[in-house]
């Protein structure tokens, strides 16, 4: 079976960066906007908002270089998840576990794509050596 998600959107707000209590694990989550293919002409256009969450080198890496508005490619997978709250109420979440995080577009203020802002250039296949 396969659970596989790719997903191109926009930080919704800051990703928050933690660390778990016991083995202090790296852990981030936000949520991203995610338009939707089509809209009702004369509509606007619809997102979806899908929260994220991240663990360990991934988690610090969109913490440090990803902020609200930041555009960004999550591949992952879907995970469901409930929990009983302090009043004994159950709680269900759908969620997406992030196992790649990817730059997409221009940095802001720039005309360069971000990876170019931190020193990552394309190459032409022809210049390799091998």
């Amino acid at each position: 079976m396969v659970n596989k998600v790719i997903l191109l959107g926009r930080l919704t707000k800051d990703p928050e960066l933690k660390f778990t209590s016991g083995n202090n694990t790296a852990t981030c989550s936000f949520t991203i906007a995610v338009d939707r293919r089509f809209n009702k002409q004369g509509e606007e256009r619809q997102a979806d908002f899908i929260p994220i969450v991240l663990w360990n080198k991934t988690a610090e890496f969109v913490s440090k270089y990803f902020q609200k508005g930041s555009m960004i490619v999550i591949v992952g997978r879907i995970q469901t998840r409930t929990w009983d709250d302090s009043e004994g109420k159950k709680h269900y979440v759908t969620e997406v576990v992030g196992e790649e995080a990817y730059f997409a577009g221009k940095k802001e203020g720039t005309s360069k794509p971000a990876e170019q802002e931190l020193g990552y250039y394309p190459v032409d296949d022809g210049e390799l050596p091998f």
